[in-house]
């Protein structure tokens, strides 16, 4: 059964969102998962992939867009609409930054669920949370302390 991890933060700014799920997206994939970004649309799957090449100078996280020639050879992808396709060899977690959970997350042995204190996305995704818990699916809570004042 998928685990889901909600980590939330104190921050309030979407950026601070995206600057903490590129640094969760590095290291779950050194912890040997391949990992799915699901983004909300096209703009922040940009986004993203602009921020995952220099999110750290000391760091690069090999990553593509799902469906562009180097989406196989990468251990993350990132995406907007589709999931990744189910031969996929190794695709085990996925990060939703999607306000809503997407019907296929259950092919993931783990969902990262990303929550600041932005009115919307708290919103967002109390109502996702809520849907885990009555689905039955083991979920847990990480509460993050101060990101750098962000806030």
């Amino acid at each position: 059964m998928t685990q889901v991890d909600f980590y939330i933060l104190p921050d309030t700014t979407l950026d601070a969102r995206l600057e903490f799920a590129c640094r969760l997206a590095e290291t779950i994939v050194n912890k040997g998962y391949r990992l799915h970004l699901h983004a909300e649309d096209e703009a922040m799957a940009r986004a993203l992939d602009d921020r995952l090449w220099d999110f750290r100078p000391d760091a690069y996280l090999p990553h593509a867009l799902l469906g562009s020639e180097q989406a196989d050879s990468v251990p993350a992808t990132i995406g907007w609409e589709e999931p990744p396709s189910p031969g996929e060899p190794g695709t085990q977690a996925m990060l939703n930054l999607h306000p809503d959970i997407p019907e296929w997350f259950s092919r993931f042995e783990r969902v990262a669920e990303i929550i600041n204190q932005h009115q919307e996305v708290l919103t967002a995704k109390r109502d996702c949370w809520q849907t885990y818990k009555k689905r039955g699916y083991p979920v847990k809570a990480h509460q993050l302390g101060g990101q750098g004042g962000n806030g």
